[in-house]
């Protein structure tokens, strides 16, 4: 038995970009060069990352759950909704188009 997916969201969902630079970083008083230096990656990968121009990667969950004692899961379904809300903006009347089976 299927159930058709009706809700559609309106707006895009939180970048977890957005998440870290205005809940993370300043509750834990990091800075980016901080955050950088703590997960082992460059200042230019998690610039990109706030800045929302770079996608969480599995590895970049991995070392961001480790640092903030959360789960890689967490990051990357934020990620997923993300990726998407974007799919579906890029490709909405092409799947408007598709007609739904129904069970016989």
């Amino acid at each position: 038995m299927s159930f058709p997916n009706t809700g559609r969201r309106k707006i895009q969902p939180t970048h977890p970009g957005e998440m870290l630079r205005e809940d993370f970083l300043p509750d834990y008083g990091l800075t980016t060069s901080g955050l950088a230096e703590a997960m082992g990656v460059s200042r230019q990968t998690v610039n990109e990352l706030l800045r929302e121009r770079r996608a969480v990667s599995p590895e970049m969950a991995l070392r961001l759950s480790r640092l903030f004692g959360n789960t890689a899961e967490f990051w990357l379904d934020a990620q997923r909704a993300v990726d998407l809300w974007h799919a579906a903006q890029a490709i909405k009347t092409e799947v408007q188009r598709i007609k739904p089976l129904r069970v016989a």
